[in-house]
């Protein structure tokens, strides 16, 4: 549940090459650009498959259709066209690996998700099972044992387990933010150390970037680190840390001090959890969820050289490469749970008869019902164009796209839950239908990873050219 930067990211980075699709060939007169039905294919629930499109355009060089992801029965996946006159359609991998997550809910439905926090307190299984598959690491380099793809692929992953009704906060956080920011900006060694054991799950990675007093606004971090001959000595305090007590390092963020200036820079460092000084408490939350959330205590925790992650001078582009991602995946997060909640309630609306026909029949049901249908619809199409941004290497239009899918998919996440309770009258506060307990799950994402009073506080000031109101 870290939170993030109100300001602006970085502009860009390097584009990936990719090669151009070849002219369309002049359209018959009258003939329209596309057929009816040429929608988003392959979604299940209220997001119903569509008809399978044509052929694809022209593939990247070197990338056959039948390469295989490191992790054995995992689907092909192929990064993102840099073109986005195929947005709207999805790949033959990529509802491969759709179809792939979906069958993975068949053995790991939401039964399976809240009887295990409820007698273990965790949902290892699934996480084990789907790096088993590749997911969890899809978006990790192949040299390393991942996939190979990009955020959009692991953004398919996350909003189809949030379908099936198990969503997995720490694909938010390990593979997304920490896998990414070490995967462009580690060591080799770091690297070597880290990203084999994330692209498998066998090890996991916490953030800690809020504080007490540093939540939306994290140029107010006051955690600092001073080198100290050849070590880096670290002290602070952090909150809402997801995962601490089962990861293996937390990746935190930082200030040291610019030699020049004397001015604080924020930095990136890798804390072991069985680090003397590094100390953890948990938070007493009312949500269901296999991660918990801590408060971090920092008292001189001493790290040799290398825990600093990539360049003490561009720490401000690292920590946006994580956080841009971080959005994205709460995005697809809220999108997934969304449609769980739309799912159930459309099936209850169509079998729960009263005088004689279904409820659903009555537009006071299903117009609030086909509402909801749009805006998640809406939601799950700016999360896209965000992953594509991001993966297309475009960070300033990917912040930007960011803010506003985690804002659409959070609207849309909170009232599909609180319609779904709703619908379901009486029965949606029931243990058996297990709508309740999502709506405090489902309100999460209106508060966390970045507030959305925050997110339209960017877009007036950035997007609108408003002056700054905080």
């Amino acid at each position: 549940m870290a939170g993030g930067d109100e300001d602006g990211a970085p502009r860009h980075r390097p584009r990936r090459r990719h090669r151009h699709r070849t002219a369309r060939p002049p359209r018959p007169p009258g003939r329209r650009r596309h057929g009816p039905r040429r929608r988003h294919g392959g979604l299940p629930g209220p997001l119903g498959p569509r008809e399978p499109l044509g052929p694809r355009g022209p593939r990247r060089p070197g990338t056959p259709a039948d390469r295989p992801l490191r992790r054995r029965g995992a689907p092909p996946v192929t990064a993102p066209a840099a073109t986005f006159d195929n947005a709207f359609t999805e790949s033959e991998e990529r509802r491969a690996l759709r179809a792939a997550v979906r069958q993975l809910g068949t053995r790991y439905d939401r039964a399976y998700y809240v009887n295990a926090l409820r007698e273990k307190g965790h949902t290892d299984e699934l996480w084990h099972e789907a790096a088993k598959l590749g997911h969890i690491g899809v978006n990790l380099p192949e040299e390393y044992g991942g996939g190979g793809a990009g955020i959009s692929e692991l953004a398919i992953v996350l909003e189809e387990m949030g379908a099936n009704g198990c969503p997995l906060l720490l694909m938010v956080v390990s593979p997304a933010i920490c896998g990414t920011v070490i995967a462009r900006f580690g060591t080799g060694e770091q690297k070597r150390r880290w990203l084999p054991g994330l692209a498998d799950g066998s090890v996991t990675l916490a953030f800690g970037i809020t504080e007490p007093d540093a939540g939306s606004n994290s140029h107010r971090i006051t955690t600092t680190a001073r080198r100290d001959g050849d070590d880096w000595v670290l002290n602070g305090a952090k909150v809402f840390i997801s995962g601490v007590d089962r990861a293996d390092a937390t990746m935190i963020v930082a200030r040291t001090e610019d030699a020049r200036t004397g001015r604080l820079k924020p930095a990136l460092f890798l804390v072991p959890r069985t680090t003397p000084g590094f100390e953890y408490r948990a938070i007493e939350m009312e949500i269901e969820a296999p991660e918990k959330q801590f408060q971090v205590f920092l008292d001189d925790v001493r790290l040799p050289a290398d825990a600093l992650v990539g360049d003490e001078d561009a720490g401000l582009v690292q920590l946006f490469a994580g956080l841009n991602p971080e959005r994205i995946m709460a995005a697809a997060y809220s999108v997934g749970l969304a449609r769980y909640a739309l799912g159930r309630a459309a099936e209850y609306a169509s079998t729960r008869q009263v005088w004689k026909q279904p409820i659903g029949a009555h537009q006071g049901i299903a117009h609030p019902l086909a509402r909801i249908r749009i805006e998640t619809e809406l939601a799950r199409l700016m999360m896209q164009k965000a992953a594509f941004l991001y993966d297309s290497g475009d960070d300033a239009g990917a912040g930007e796209a960011a803010n506003v899918a985690k804002y659409a998919a959070a609207e849309a996440c909170a009232n599909a839950v609180d319609q779904a309770v709703h619908t379901l009258g009486g029965n949606g506060l029931t243990a058996e239908y297990g709508l309740a307990s999502l709506l405090t799950a489902s309100r999460v994402g209106r508060i966390a990873p970045v507030s959305r009073e925050m997110i339209l506080n960017y877009v007036a000031q950035h997007t609108l050219g408003l002056p700054k109101s905080y």
